[in-house]
């Protein structure tokens, strides 16, 4: 055998190179089966598409056990619904003939309910509703303000900062603890009679005050719990962050402790809205004292249910903001979310 000849049985060359160009074609048993390759992108793409899904999740669907309980769980509720409607009903029903059979419903009517002088003192107490909207206004922000600083101070930790701890308890403890009407006699009268310079005499400014140390007791506590409600945690991460104490209640603490106490403070300013009447002792003309005008002069009561009804159309969409923000929270903690 020379160099140039080769053996009978040896692969040649042109055999390796066709070999490894041609791969082998899988077969099934209907014939052979086209490669990927062999139908470009598109076939590739649909099939990684349709291996996306496994077959047993495109196919799912409900057990009878599940379809059973569902259907379980709507007619509890219909049945829930239609015993709660019918019970309210019956109530009612019994409320409002047990209240108009009564043999003084006529004079009762007549005294409080009377549409004539409902239509006659609306405007009036309308506008006299609007002071008190204003002064609503005007008070909030600054009880904000007020109890949010008042919570900072009580939460100092370092002696040097004992005598700012004690005035805020001391604020704390005393205007909780005086009566709403009583600090508005006190500062609608006293600070006029002081004759101080410079100190303010309208009747609105100085129950605006009265109003604001007031609820500002109120709301420091409310803010307080807040920022106590924070785990510690978040104090000890700020500050390895090289975070200063202001810093760490700035960015972390008070944050966090303003969207947990919501509720709460939106619970506060809907007896504010209402609280807004006691003014009405110094003289202003809003609502609560218009009213007292037309039943002055006409000795009927509808006045005072006009303007309990525009409060009443005030409070009540805020009394339904506040729970429905307070279920919200719950659900999120029984869920272990963020607040």
């Amino acid at each position: 055998m020379t160099g140039g000849e080769a053996s009978p049985g040896a692969p040649t060359p042109s055999d390796d190179s066709a070999a490894s160009v041609a791969p082998e074609v899988p077969t099934g048993s209907d014939g052979p089966v086209a490669s990927a390759t062999s139908e470009g992108p598109a076939a590739s793409a649909a099939a990684s598409e349709g291996s996306a899904v496994p077959p047993a999740l495109a196919e799912w669907t409900k057990s009878d056990r599940q379809i059973r309980r569902e259907a379980d769980l709507r007619r509890r509720a219909r049945r829930s619904t239609s015993v709660a409607t019918a019970s309210t009903i019956v109530v009612a029903t019994v409320l409002i003939v047990g209240v108009t059979a009564s043999p003084g419903w006529p004079r009762v009517q007549e005294t409080f309910f009377s549409p004539s002088q409902f239509v006659d003192a609306f405007p009036d107490v309308w506008r006299g509703f609007l002071l008190n909207v204003k002064i609503f206004l005007i008070a909030e922000p600054l009880i904000l303000i007020v109890g949010l600083v008042v919570a900072l101070v009580r939460t100092l930790r370092s002696p040097v900062f004992f005598p700012l701890r004690a005035v805020a308890v001391f604020y704390t403890d005393i205007f909780r603890g005086i009566p709403t009407i009583l600090l508005i006699y006190l500062f609608g009268f006293g600070i006029p009679a002081l004759a101080l310079q410079g100190a303010p005499s309208d009747p609105v400014t100085l129950g605006i005050i009265g109003l604001v140390l007031s609820y500002g007791a109120y709301v420091a506590e409310v803010f307080r719990s807040g920022i106590e409600s924070v785990h510690p945690s978040q104090r000890a991460a700020a500050r390895s962050l090289a975070l200063s104490h202001g810093q760490t209640m700035r960015y972390v603490v008070v944050p966090q402790a303003a969207r947990r106490v919501i509720p709460p403070l939106l619970n506060d300013f809907v007896s504010l809205q209402k609280d807004t009447a006691l003014v009405a002792v110094l003289g202003p003309l809003e609502a609560l004292r218009q009213a007292s005008i037309h039943a002055a002069e006409t000795f009927n009561y509808t006045p005072y249910m006009c303007a309990a009804l525009v409060f009443i159309a005030l409070t009540v969409p805020m009394a339904r903001l506040t729970d429905h923000l307070a279920a919200r929270t719950a659900r999120r903690q029984m869920a272990g979310g963020h607040l």
